[in-house]
């Protein structure tokens, strides 16, 4: 019996063992997520950024393509963390950026003057944010995926004139750029590890 030397069995165990590191901090990433969804909490939602950043790195590695048992896994894990981490990621960096600048809703919109009516009336606007964010970071994570990533113009477009007579006022204008811009980062790169992996 001949044994393999030592660097001939490293070589054959090593892509196993990347993409099984690449796996489990994607996990990670959404055990912080769901742990952060009821209740916001900031340090979480940082931890899952980082996880999610550095699988993303290690995704890049140059590398054999994953197995498919490993890029199937991969490719459900992602597509589970875009859709449900944009939005706590979302929250947070609006959060960050606006500080106290806007009013919410009742309607989980942001309450802001009318400009039509009068400095004294106000209503609510950018209603259904979180709906809208879990729609359109699937359809983001999955356009990449599928190897379509011009469908991302489509679903900005489509955002973009759905909102468009909610966005004169400058606190709506801010918010949708800035909640926009989170959630489809966050899903791209999630979608970017199931790219790598192929």
């Amino acid at each position: 019996m001949t044994l393999l030397p030592l660097p001939s069995i490293l070589a054959q165990i090593a892509p196993f063992a990347i993409w099984g590191l690449t796996l489990t901090l994607t996990i990670a990433a959404v055990c912080c997520i769901v742990a952060t969804l009821r209740t916001p909490r900031r340090p979480l939602v940082y931890v899952a950024a980082g996880l999610l950043a550095l699988a993303f790195v290690l995704a890049a590695l140059p590398q054999h393509p994953a197995p498919v048992v490993y890029r199937v896994l991969i490719g459900i894990v992602v597509l589970t963390l875009s859709v449900l981490g944009g939005g706590p990621a979302a929250q947070l960096v609006l959060a960050l950026a606006t500080r106290s600048t806007s009013v919410p809703g009742a309607h989980g919109g942001i309450v802001v003057h009318d400009r039509v009516s009068g400095a004294e009336e106000t209503r609510e606007v950018l209603r259904g944010g979180m709906t809208i964010g879990f729609l359109e970071r699937f359809a983001t994570t999955g356009a990449i995926m599928a190897g379509f990533p011009e469908a991302l113009g489509v679903l900005i477009a489509i955002k973009g004139l759905g909102r468009f007579t909610e966005l004169e006022a400058p606190e709506a204008r801010e918010r949708f750029i800035i909640g926009t811009l989170v959630s489809i980062v966050w899903a791209c790169v999630s979608a970017g590890i199931f790219r790598f992996a192929g």
